[in-house]
């Protein structure tokens, strides 16, 4: 059985120098250079189409396959962890944290692989990690407390507003914030066209202003506090801090693992930074790390 391909008339096939080469634009005869225009520009839109929408698809494919990789390898670090193998399941862990693909339930994981091996410095970090994207995680606030108190770790003291403040996270405060600040434009915009002023509009700006005003005051407060972005957490053994940049300076206070540490400036490898119990001093730069990654 023959296969007929019907041409429409006035269109021909433009094709190279070997015979039945075709390079898929096709081109009109006649007195229709406009029409010929339209067409040519038309099957150059829809290759582009083809090549952005393959485009996407191999993005698409490549960021499954990569986060399809990342369940399998979490499934393995919990299996480790399962089976009592609790180095293995650190590093399984610690490798997701290096892709950048993290969540509050990884570093709980990670604290708890930590903390049956006896490093409570870094359970504790990772407990912290994990509060940081979660601020509600029940299991990590209560095993966060156990491995304080395991470690006898010190505390950093959080100021009034702080305490108060507590029971949302900055990046709720932000959104908050964010929202009441275009509710804020919306009413403004209104106030000004609308040629009868309501007594509900503006209570609703003036509401609205306050909220905006609350959620920075609190993202302020939050981010330069205790637990704020300067947060950071003892890892190392018999850690002191001392007066000054060397290992001979007299000490200021003794930092079991865990301990929190407020960094204020960095100077070489040693860092200076704001002590609990309302002290400061200088701490070796590879004995904390910084909980917000």
């Amino acid at each position: 059985m023959k296969v007929f391909t019907v041409i429409p008339s006035g269109v021909e096939e433009s094709r190279g120098a070997t015979q039945g080469q075709f390079h898929g634009v096709p081109r009109l005869r006649g007195v229709y250079p406009e029409r010929a225009k339209r067409v040519e520009r038309a099957s150059l839109g829809m290759t582009a189409n083809r090549t952005l929408t393959i485009l996407f698809s191999l993005a698409f494919g490549i960021a499954s396959v990569a986060y399809a990789q990342s369940d399998a390898d979490f499934t393995t670090a919990n299996q480790e962890y399962a089976q009592g193998h609790f180095k293995e399941a650190i590093s399984g862990y610690e490798a997701l944290v290096r892709t950048g693909q993290w969540s509050a339930n990884l570093f709980y994981d990670l604290g708890n692989a930590y903390f049956r091996v006896g490093d409570f410095g870094r359970a504790i970090l990772n407990y912290e990690r994990a509060l940081a994207l979660e601020r509600h995680h029940p299991e990590a606030t209560a095993n966060l407390q156990i491995a304080r108190d395991e470690a006898h770790a010190l505390e950093l003291q959080q100021s009034g507003p702080e305490r108060y403040l507590q029971f949302a996270s900055v990046n709720e405060y932000s959104i908050a914030a964010a929202i009441a600040f275009w509710l804020v434009v919306f009413a403004i915009v209104m106030l000004i066209f609308v040629r009868r002023r309501s007594s509900t509009l503006s209570a609703t700006l003036i509401f609205c202003l306050l909220v905006s005003a609350v959620a920075i005051y609190a993202v302020y407060t939050l981010e330069g506090g205790s637990n704020g972005s300067a947060l950071a957490i003892v890892t190392g053994k018999n850690v002191q801090a001392r007066l000054a940049t060397a290992d001979t300076a007299n000490s200021v206070l003794a930092l079991p693992p865990g301990s929190e540490v407020k960094i204020l400036s960095t100077r070489g490898d040693w860092i200076y930074a704001a002590l609990p119990n309302n002290l400061r001093g200088w701490i070796p730069g590879k004995d904390a790390q910084q909980v917000r990654l």
